[in-house]
C-alpha cells in the first residue's frame, strides 16, 4: 500500500527543497501550503492545498490540516516549521496518527516550557509570565535586573529587549509588541494563536562563560544547542552543534558542527538536554534544545522546540554524520522501524564539519554595516573571504532574492532584519570558525566593492559565483 504524509508547509523551518525529496523517498507527499510552494518543489508533490490567503489561526488551522488530510488519506504528518508543531500535533491527535502529542504546546509557548522545567527542577533563568506594561513593572520589582523580554511564541530573537532600568519598561513594551505585529503581518512570523502578540515573559539573563568549557582563542560563544528527536516518548540525542557569540540582545549569527568539546563536557550537556526534553512529555518529533554554558560548570536552559533545528542544521548533520534526520522521523511518523544513533556522536564520528551563517548587515559584534546596499550574491568575491577548501552557498529558499536591498539590523527586530543564510562545508570545525568571522567582517566591503567594480563595467570574471547559488 502507497503510504501518505501531509507535509504542512509554513514559515521557518529547514528549507522546503531539503525536506521535500526526503519525504518523497519514503512516501507520496501532500501539502497543505500555508506559505506559497516554490514551483521547483511541485513536483515533488502528488498534491497542493494552498492555505496562504486564508492565513488560519488557532482552531481553523487545526481543522484545515484535519480536513487536508481526510482528503489525500493521510497516514502521517509532518510539520518542519515551530509555527506548525503545535496545530499538527492537535492535528495528529485528532486523527489517531503519530506526533508530538500534547507536549507540544509547551515545547512552542515559552511560558508553558518555563512552567514544566520549573515543576522538574530543570536548571533555568527565574522567570515571570507578562501580558502588559504592568506586569512587566512588577515583575521588575521581583526579578534581579538587567531582564530579557520575550515573546512567548516568537523565534529567532524577534521582539527581544534587554530593560537594565524602570525607565525603559514603557517603550520596551511598546517596541515588543509592535515587533509581534510587525512580523506576523509581514509574513516574517506566523502567530498560529489568536492574540499572541501580546503574550511575553521576562527572565533573569544567565550569566554564560566560555571558561570552564572553551580554550579563550576559540572564538566559540557561550551557548551550544543539542539535536534529537524523540520516538514514541523515548529521547535519542543526537549530537550538538557549536555556536558563534550572539550580537545584542541575543542574535544567533553562526552554528557548526561537530562540537569540539571534549567528551565528557558533551556527556553533561547531553543529560541536562535529556532533563529538559523529557520534562516536556513529548512523543514522536524532533527537538532542538539550546544550553547556555556557564561558571565551573554550570549550565542552564535556554529553550527546547519539538521540531528539528531551522536554517541549515539538518543539511550539517546531514553532510558531518551522514544521518537523513527527515527520514528517520518520516519512518517514525509511518510506524516503520528506525535506527537511531545508539548514544551521542561527537567528533569522531564526523566527517567534515558544515556551519550556517546569517547574513545580516552587521559584522561579527553586531556593528551595522555603514553602507545601504543591495544583496547580489554574483557580485561578491567569495574565494577572497574563506580558506582554500572551504565552500560557501546561499541557501536560496531562506535567502532574499539577488537585486533586493539588504534589511537593517536592530536590536529588537530578530528575524525582520535578516537577510538569508549561508552555509559553508570544510576540513574541521577551527577552519569554519575563522571563516564566519572572515565572512562577517568582510562581506559587507566585499559586496560594495563588487557592485563598485560592476559600475566601473570590470571585467565579467569580477563576478565569482563559484560555488554559490544566488
Amino acid at each position: 500500500m502507497t503510504k501518505r504524509i501531509l507535509l504542512v508547509h509554513g514559515r521557518g523551518g529547514p528549507p522546503i527543497d531539503f525536506v521535500l525529496p526526503r519525504l518523497a523517498a519514503r512516501a507520496e507527499v501532500h501539502v497543505l501550503a500555508l506559505r506559497p510552494l516554490p514551483a521547483e518543489a511541485e513536483a515533488l508533490c502528488a498534491s497542493v492545498h494552498p492555505a496562504h490567503e486564508q492565513r488560519p489561526k488557532g482552531d481553523e488551522l487545526v481543522d484545515a490540516i484535519v480536513a487536508a488530510a481526510e482528503r489525500v488519506g493521510a497516514h502521517a504528518l509532518f510539520g518542519p516549521s515551530e509555527y506548525t508543531v503545535v496545530p499538527v500535533a492537535r492535528a495528529a491527535d485528532r486523527l489517531g496518527l503519530p506526533g508530538p502529542g500534547a507536549g507540544a504546546a509547551a515545547s512552542r509557548d515559552k511560558r508553558l516550557m518555563r512552567a514544566a522545567w520549573e515543576k522538574a527542577a530543570v536548571p533555568q533563568p527565574a522567570y515571570r509570565t507578562v501580558a502588559s506594561a504592568a506586569d512587566l513593572r512588577r515583575a521588575f520589582g521581583e526579578l534581579q535586573p538587567p531582564l530579557l523580554l520575550k515573546s512567548a511564541w516568537g523565534a529567532g530573537s524577534t521582539a527581544q529587549l534587554v530593560i537594565s532600568c524602570q525607565e525603559q519598561i514603557a517603550a520596551a513594551w511598546q517596541e515588543a509588541t509592535a515587533v509581534m505585529r510587525a512580523a506576523d503581518a509581514a509574513n516574517i512570523l506566523m502567530l498560529e494563536v489568536p492574540g499572541a502578540e501580546n503574550d511575553f515573559l521576562v527572565e533573569e539573563i544567565i550569566p554564560g562563560t566560555t571558561q570552564s568549557w572553551w580554550e579563550d582563542e576559540s572564538g566559540y560563544g557561550d551557548y551550544l544547542s543539542v539535536e534529537g528527536m524523540v520516538i514514541e516518548g523515548v529521547y535519542h540525542p543526537i549530537c550538538i552543534t557549536s555556536r558563534l557569540p550572539t550580537i545584542p540582545p541575543f542574535m544567533e549569527l553562526c552554528n557548526i558542527a561537530p562540537c569540539e568539546l571534549p567528551v565528557p563536557l558533551q556527556r553533561a550537556i547531553e543529560s541536562v538536554a535529556r532533563a529538559s526534553v523529557d520534562a516536556l512529555g513529548l512523543r514522536t518529533c524532533g527537538t532542538h534544545t539550546e544550553v547556555k554554558l556557564m561558571a565551573d560548570g554550570g549550565l542552564a536552559l535556554i529553550e527546547s522546540a519539538g521540531r528539528f533545528g531551522g536554517a541549515m542544521i539538518l543539511a550539517q548533520l546531514e553532510h558531518v554524520y551522514g544521518l537523513d534526520l527527515v527520514g528517520m522521523l518520516a519512518d517514525a511518523l509511518l510506524g516503520l522501524p528506525v535506527e537511531a544513533p545508539s548514544s551521542l556522536l561527537t567528533p569522531q564520528d564526523a566527517k567534515g564539519a558544515a556551519c550556517t551563517l546569517s547574513l545580516l548587515a552587521t559584522n561579527a559584534v553586531g556593528e551595522p554595516w555603514s553602507k545601504d546596499l543591495v544583496w547580489d550574491s554574483r557580485v561578491v568575491d567569495w574565494p577572497s573571504l574563506v580558506s582554500p577548501g572551504t565552500s560557501i552557498e546561499t541557501a536560496p529558499g531562506l535567502t532574499i532574492p539577488d537585486g533586493t536591498p539588504m534589511p537593517k539590523y536592530r536590536q529588537s527586530g530578530g528575524k525582520l532584519g535578516l537577510g538569508g543564510v549561508l552555509y559553508l562545508t570544510s576540513a574541521d570545525p577551527a577552519t569554519l570558525v575563522h571563516d564566519a568571522y572572515a565572512v562577517l567582517n568582510g562581506l559587507e566591503d566585499a559586496l560594495a566593492r563588487g557592485w563598485d567594480e560592476q559600475a566601473r563595467g570590470g571585467p565579467e570574471s569580477t563576478k565569482k559565483t563559484k560555488g554559490v547559488s544566488g
